[in-house]
């Protein structure tokens, strides 16, 4: 059966990354976790006491950066693994700031396209069918409401330990949105040619069902 590539982009909590997952499981695609690859140069400018609003220290940083991707979604950085690390909520924040950075995006877009290289893989993130991988089979630009995913970012906390607050949540999603959507290099946008799918009111299951029809579409 043929192999094709497949984008997800979409706001900050949309889900993006629990539904590639699901069905590049079902489909044996390999998941590429564009997002977990921004948060880890912003945690490790954390780590580094290095302010994510300073491009050039940002930057040097790049050179002493390695970022794995392991079987079952974990993900390494310099051998260390910070799965869990790099989802708190300074992360995800510092990951927008730094995600703006032209060397930043240069630096891990070109290893995107090359773990990309034949097909048979599934990437999200917020330039993925526009930049990325333009010419992608299959482009989906998935969504939900502030309300619906400040829900499951909370929820998502609880489950792992971390301290949350739901008001805070929402506001930060709001703020990453504006963010995301406005800056200079490579801002989130639909891709002319992305289908639609706002999640707000559906299940995990309805989802997933819903996006391996698309892929029977396309490989047909």
């Amino acid at each position: 059966m043929k192999k094709i590539s497949i984008a997800i982009d979409g706001p900050a909590a949309a889900g993006k990354s629990t539904i590639a997952k699901m069905v590049a499981h079902n489909l044996g695609y390999t998941y590429i976790d564009t997002g977990a690859m921004y948060r880890c140069v912003a945690y490790y400018a954390l780590r580094h006491n290095v302010n994510f609003h300073d491009e050039e220290a940002v930057n040097a940083l790049l050179k002493d950066i390695k970022i794995g991707m392991l079987p079952g979604g974990r993900v390494t950085l310099n051998d260390e693994d910070v799965t869990s690390s790099i989802r708190a909520n300074e992360v995800s924040m510092g990951a927008s700031i730094v995600s703006s950075y032209a060397k930043v995006r240069s630096f891990l877009v070109s290893q995107q396209r090359e773990l990309a290289k034949g097909g048979g893989v599934i990437l999200d993130g917020r330039d993925i069918g526009t930049v990325v991988l333009p010419h992608a089979e299959l482009k989906i630009y998935q969504v939900a409401s502030i309300e619906c995913r400040a829900l499951r970012r909370h929820k998502e906390n609880l489950e792992r330990g971390i301290p949350s607050d739901l008001e805070e949540i929402k506001k930060e999603i709001a703020d990453r949105d504006h963010a995301d959507m406005t800056r200079e290099v490579s801002p989130l946008k639909k891709a002319d040619d992305a289908i639609e799918l706002d999640t707000s009111d559906m299940t995990l299951d309805e989802v997933v069902a819903h996006v391996m029809d698309l892929v029977s579409a396309r490989v047909a």
